[in-house]
C-alpha cells in the first residue's frame, strides 16, 4: 500500500509518516508511506492508495479530495489530535478503516 502524508510545508506530514512507516512495519502491513505537500499531488510519479491530509488544511480539503479524486485513492482529513500520536497505531487504525470502508461503499 502506498501513502502519502500532507501538510501545509512538508515537516509535521515528515513526523507523521516515519511514524506511520514504523507502526505498518511492526503490524506487519508493507506501507510505504512518504511525506508532502498540497503541490506534491500534481507530481507524483506513481499513484498512491491513501492521502491523508494534516488537519490544519481543512480549509483545503475539498480541493485535495478534487485532485487527488481521478486518481482513485482514498483521500482521509486527519483528526485535530493526530500529531500526537507518538507510535503511529491510531493512524494506522484510521488508514486502515479508511481503507475497509471503501471497499464496502
Amino acid at each position: 500500500m502506498r501513502i502519502l502524508v500532507v501538510c501545509g510545508a512538508g515537516a509535521s506530514s515528515t513526523f507523521v509518516a516515519q511514524r506511520l512507516r514504523n507502526a505498518a512495519a511492526r503490524s506487519g502491513l508493507h506501507a510505504e508511506v512518504a511525506a508532502g505537500t498540497e503541490d506534491t499531488l500534481g507530481t507524483l510519479a506513481e499513484p498512491v492508495d491513501v492521502v491523508l491530509v494534516g488537519p490544519h488544511l481543512e480549509s483545503a480539503f475539498a480541493r485535495i479530495q478534487d485532485a487527488v479524486g481521478a486518481t482513485g485513492a482514498i483521500t482521509v482529513l486527519l483528526p485535530r489530535d493526530a500529531f500526537e500520536d507518538r507510535d503511529g497505531s491510531r493512524i494506522l487504525e484510521i488508514v486502515t478503516a479508511a481503507r475497509a470502508s471503501s471497499v464496502t461503499e
